[in-house]
């Protein structure tokens, strides 16, 4: 199994605020040892999940002491009621359809 690094962050924001939240969400530039990121939303949309794809933990540590990521959580802390994170190792499950 290839074995990835993988940073999820579960945020509950303030109802209303998804458009505001996302515009301040998005990083600018995009740091270089990404390799991948998705995102979810609740039905509701006052629950967003993002989960992020790095080449390592060094490098996801990295970005999240850099003044940029200091910088856009301050831009979406208006938005953000509640947030979970977490660093994550593993990799894809085969799944076989019967």
């Amino acid at each position: 199994m290839e074995e990835h690094f993988v940073w999820v962050t579960t945020r509950r924001i303030k109802p209303g605020t998804l458009e505001d939240f996302e515009r301040a969400w998005r990083p600018h530039p995009y740091p270089k040892a990404l390799r991948r990121a998705y995102a979810y939303w609740s039905e509701d949309g006052h629950e967003v999940t993002g989960v992020s794809f790095w080449d390592s933990k060094e490098a996801c540590d990295a970005w999240r002491a850099s003044d940029e990521e200091q910088r856009r959580r301050a831009a979406m802390a208006p938005f953000v009621v509640e947030e979970r994170e977490g660093f994550y190792r593993g990799g894809e499950l085969t799944v076989h359809v019967h």
